[in-house]
């Protein structure tokens, strides 16, 4: 993708605009290098993209059995993957930082783990790609000097256009800035930015996150393995995000950035299952898995199997951006399915009719009329062949 470096980060105020002086808003150094394989696992629940809907994923939280009602860690040994894409398109993102923060500790006291996969919002958050950021995630934010503050970033913003020859001399042009300025930059932007800057409290626990992880034998990616990044190892991978978050030099051209990268890749989830065969199984071998879970494209209102299972997409929609109905995906060591509504249903392998079955259970436990009856009726009429 072609963007010059000022374009993607154009959230019209940059990091070190907004920081005070005495604050630097870049690390010195990447985070050090973090586990991103654990085998041996019993359970493992992974939720789809949350997308700032706290209340969403709680729900689907406590359907695992993994919170309590108090939202507190219940699943003992158990681990959770959360497959990225926490903020962005909803009112909730801080909470549901502050939840899988939390968490994360409470799970690490019992024996358990939280894995908070780095998904292009995640990363955008802190880079400065903010095309989806909801006013109201600049809300959760705001203090009492959020405006004392904002105005100190918007001559901030006049300076940096008058030095570089772009202030308009004519006072209504000056008043269309100004007024397009505040309408893009609420009260509590200014503190959104430095607590999601590589050295803020969220950026930095971003940064110490993977972009992929393997537990027993499924890998968990945001987006995808595309075939530029097919022979990459996780770790190098995982320390080259961690690397270019902590520095935007480093972002364009860059993997976090690349729409062919772990974070943005969607084939897996979109593309024709017959000629990505063959690149999927190599991507299967070479990271010694049996399937890959995966996020970031949106699936028709329930967790989709692919592949004959080897790919299962569980971004179906969980924040009420979307209005879908809690569903996880559980993987035990005798046992792989969905909750689907708190209904169990088995994942579908490669047999003949398997998907079909899947999807008629899926239609079973749903509010009727079922948003998934007309794939249903479509694998039906084609024998249960059909290969959504």
């Amino acid at each position: 993708m072609a963007m010059r470096r000022r374009e993607f980060l154009g959230a019209g105020v940059s990091l070190a605009a907004v920081a005070p002086p005495t604050q630097p808003t870049k690390p010195t150094a990447a985070p050090p290098a973090t586990q991103d394989d654990w085998q041996g696992v019993a359970r493992v629940v992974a939720v789809g993209d949350v997308h700032g809907d706290k209340d969403a994923l709680v729900a689907a939280l406590r359907m695992a059995n993994l919170v309590d009602q108090d939202e507190r860690w219940s699943g003992g040994k158990a681990h959770l993957v959360q497959i990225g894409d926490i903020p962005s398109r909803g009112p909730q993102s801080r909470q549901a930082f502050d939840l899988l923060m939390r968490l994360e500790k409470e799970a690490a006291s019992a024996g358990g783990k939280v894995h908070a996969i780095i998904g292009n919002h995640d990363a955008g958050v802190i880079h400065g790609d903010l095309r989806n950021v909801l006013p109201e995630e600049y809300g959760e934010f705001r203090k009492s000097d959020s405006e004392t503050k904002l105005a100190a970033a918007y001559q901030m913003e006049l300076e940096s256009r008058r030095k570089a020859g772009r202030l308009p001399a004519d006072p209504a042009e000056l008043e269309n800035i100004r007024k397009f300025w505040y309408e893009t930059h609420p009260p509590g932007f200014v503190e959104h930015r430095k607590a999601f800057g590589p050295a803020g409290p969220y950026g930095s626990w971003i940064r110490r996150n993977n972009a992929l992880v393997r537990i027993n034998d499924t890998l968990f990616v945001h987006g995808g393995i595309s075939p530029k990044y097919a022979k990459r190892g996780r770790t190098e991978l995982n320390e080259t995000i961690r690397r270019e978050l902590a520095d935007p030099e480093r972002l364009l051209p860059g993997v976090c950035t690349d729409v062919l990268s772990p974070l943005w890749y969607r084939e897996l989830a979109e593309g024709d299952q017959q000629q990505l065969g063959a690149h999927l199984q190599a991507v299967l071998q070479f990271h010694q898995v049996k399937r890959i879970v995966i996020g970031h494209t949106v699936t028709r209102s329930a967790i989709l199997p692919r592949f004959g299972g080897r790919v299962v997409d569980i971004d179906l929609g969980l924040s009420r951006f979307f209005g879908r109905p809690p569903a996880c995906a559980v993987f035990e060591q005798a046992a792989a399915y969905v909750l689907h509504r708190g209904v169990q249903i088995p994942l579908p392998g490669a047999r003949p009719g398997e998907l079909l079955q899947y999807w008629k259970a899926v239609d079973a436990a749903d509010t009727q009329p079922s948003p998934v009856r007309r794939l249903t009726d479509e694998l039906q009429d084609a024998g249960g062949a059909a290969r959504p």
